[in-house]
């Protein structure tokens, strides 16, 4: 057990690695009456083409991580939600683009639910009977998803700008590619990318780090598992231009719904350089529409937006872009006026005041955080993934600098990048 200690945070994380490759972080929050702990494997709805070490490269139908998340939770013996429940726990999952998560929350019976979390995870039960009913019940998911205008414009964004990287591709699949899955290949996909190997627990709340490495340790003592070496994630050359500069949908709405932003045309980036690359443009898109800046209120007093605007910036190795708006009386104003406004700030740049003032809300929101638990566990394991570190998001937004940030600002509203994605009413 090695521990890293965080002098300015005031934070000791505790990690090791098991026999088998597994990952574990503890961070023991003193005081703290919640536990929360997420076992997490770096397998998301982009990986449908890879490739195992020493094995043949393979393609599996879209929507298999999510699929796969689904059917984990079923056993022989019964549900495992009932199960966590009668230990006074509350569980869920969730699979995104680039990870599938497993978590639990609770405040007493922390071993007995760690245990219980670990095993279900590391115990699959599929069979062609429960593979079958499960088509039908994510195919409904499917449906009511598609008919939800908020997902709709979001991923309407992300399919105007991506053509042929996965990502443009909703996570639960389609109902035509769910039907072609069986229970062989979701034991191909559990053994690869379930293996401990590819896998991170992570446990933080009123916990003894000693007592839960000892857990861990005895439990994964008592399993087998081969050595497996690096997966591949196969993807084709995605062409650098946006797919579609607009993309419309028709659905019954009652304002129509505006979104917005930019593909990236530089990626490969990982480690340190994403984190700072991805902290950067959070808080320059920020200092540009955030809720205290003068387009806001602008935008606001023409009555172009609600409540529901905001931003986002998704960043990973391989893909990056943007997503800007909310719903809208008049995208085509609403497009218009912060086009303009955009535009005169990147031709001026951001000022120092307002950068200051922006940096410390970043700072101040990332010290709140530390404070729960589900947050850290969150953003930790997400950033693992693409190799940085979540406790050092501070220590890079007290180095970000003006000219650091401007420089992102231009790198990143680049106008031939830019799609649309509207919901409007038929």
């Amino acid at each position: 057990m090695e521990a890293i200690t965080y002098d300015t945070l005031k934070e000791t994380l505790y990690r090791e690695t098991m026999d088998n490759g597994l990952q574990v972080y503890v961070l023991p929050k003193p005081g703290f009456q919640k536990t929360y702990a997420t076992f997490s494997t770096k397998f998301g709805s982009i990986d449908n083409h890879f490739r195992v070490t020493g094995e043949e490269e393979i393609s599996v139908p879209d929507g298999i991580a999510h699929f796969l998340e689904h059917k984990m939770f079923e056993e022989p013996e019964g549900d495992i939600f009932a199960k966590f429940a009668s230990q006074g726990a509350s569980a869920n999952a969730f699979t995104s683009f680039d990870q599938t998560v497993y978590l639990f929350s609770a405040t007493e019976n922390i071993k007995d639910n760690l245990e219980t979390l670990i095993n279900f995870v590391q115990h699959p039960y599929f069979t062609d009977q429960n593979v079958e009913k499960e088509k039908g019940i994510i195919g409904q998911e499917i449906g009511m998803y598609r008919d939800n205008p908020d997902w709709r414009v979001y991923f309407g964004l992300i399919e105007a700008m991506y053509g042929v990287h996965p990502v443009h591709i909703d996570i639960a699949g389609t109902v035509e590619s769910i039907g072609t899955i069986t229970k062989e290949t979701l034991y191909t996909c559990y053994n690869a990318f379930y293996h401990p190997s590819n896998m991170l627990l992570f446990i933080v709340g009123g916990v003894n780090a000693e007592e839960v490495f000892a857990l861990v340790r005895e439990n994964q003592a008592r399993k087998e598992y081969q050595p497996q070496g690096p997966i591949a994630r196969l993807f084709d050359e995605e062409p650098v231009a946006v797919h579609e500069k607009r993309r419309e949908s028709k659905l019954a709405v009652a304002l129509p719904k505006c979104l917005f932003g930019f593909k990236e045309t530089k990626l490969g980036y990982s480690k340190e350089e994403l984190l700072r690359r991805d902290l950067a443009t959070k808080l320059a898109l920020d200092l540009l529409l955030g809720a205290s800046t003068r387009l806001y209120q602008k935008l606001y007093d023409l009555d172009l937006i609600s409540d529901s605007f905001s931003h986002e910036y998704n960043s990973n190795p391989n893909y990056a872009f943007s997503a800007i708006g909310g719903d809208t009386k008049d995208p085509e104003r609403l497009l218009q006026v912060i086009t303009e406004e955009i535009k005169g700030v990147t031709e001026t740049g951001l000022r120092e005041e307002d950068f200051e003032r922006a940096r410390k809300k970043k700072i101040g929101g990332y010290l709140r955080m530390l404070n729960s638990p589900e947050n850290i566990a969150h953003e930790f394991t997400r950033y693992h993934f693409r190799g940085g570190d979540f406790f050092e998001v501070l220590s890079v937004y007290e180095s970000l600098t003006l000219d650091e940030v401007n420089t992102r600002l231009r790198e990143h509203i680049d106008w031939e990048q830019l799609a649309v994605s509207l919901v409007v009413s038929p």
